[in-house]
């Protein structure tokens, strides 16, 4: 099961408490509120939280204040500033104490959700590094700007490459949602593919088969010997989000269809 992210909201004002309770408690965060300060510290010293959103104006203390003081306590937590009267200098000061967002108020919720994500994404990445470096050779990240996914077809995907060549593969979110993904098989000897047309299966857990069809037509010139050592490690750690896994680089026969 995917760990539920910890956010604690702090602002004296219920209008805002609620919001964040109502935007980010429906994406499955986990949500826990307090109006003063000296109370967010305290929940600080107690519980880990993945993210602090606070507010600047408080009954008691700053915001800045808390902010300098709950990164003390769990220096990993992330802390987002929001505040109706922004300044220079509290966002300069926000930055520096090491805030990952100083915001205004009034925001919109999917400016919000925007920024949860913003915050998660970072450090997902960050922590996912390690394994995208171990498979860099089979697996594609979809934070690939260079080269974009520019087709799918069942589950399968191609884009281009540099000097003409193609690169087509699978989506593995789309497989795993059929099954425990155990293996790829290949057609053996593949000389080329041609869209529509079968070149491999994906064998699930249960004993089901997952045909590939290719998503356009070429001439294999390699094939991703390394693709099942990627396919165990991201099924056994459930990392496959944002990522896909290419099975074969083609050049483009003249005149076939995509």
């Amino acid at each position: 099961m995917a760990k539920k992210e910890k956010i604690l909201v702090l602002d004296d004002d219920p209008a805002v408490t609620l919001s964040c309770q109502r935007i980010l408690g429906v994406e499955g965060y986990s949500i826990t509120t307090v109006a003063r300060g000296e109370d967010a510290i305290k929940r600080v010293s107690s519980e880990e939280f993945d993210l602090l959103i606070s507010d600047v104006r408080l009954p008691d203390i700053s915001g800045i204040t808390v902010l300098k003081e709950t990164k003390l306590i769990q220096p990993k937590m992330d802390v987002a500033i929001i505040t109706g009267y922004p300044t220079l200098e509290d966002a300069r000061e926000s930055v520096r104490l090491g805030a990952f967002e100083f915001l205004e108020k009034p925001f919109t919720p999917e400016f919000m959700l925007n920024m949860a994500r913003r915050v998660f994404d970072e450090r997902g990445w960050i922590l996912r590094k390690a394994f995208i470096d171990e498979f860099r050779n089979s697996i594609v990240d979809l934070r690939d700007q260079d080269n974009p996914v520019l087709f799918y077809k069942e589950g399968t995907w191609a884009r281009p490459l540099k000097g003409g060549m193609w690169e087509v593969g699978c989506d593995l979110r789309y497989l795993l949602l059929e099954g425990q993904m155990v293996y790829v098989e290949l057609t053996d000897k593949l000389p080329a593919l041609v869209a529509g047309e079968s070149f491999g299966q994906v064998v699930l857990g249960d004993g089901r088969s997952h045909e590939l069809l290719a998503p356009m037509t070429g001439r294999v010139r390699e094939l991703n010997m390394g693709a099942n050592n990627a396919v165990s490690e991201l099924v056994r750690d459930n990392l496959a989000q944002g990522w896909l896994l290419w099975l074969a680089r083609i050049a483009p026969i003249e005149g076939a269809r995509l």
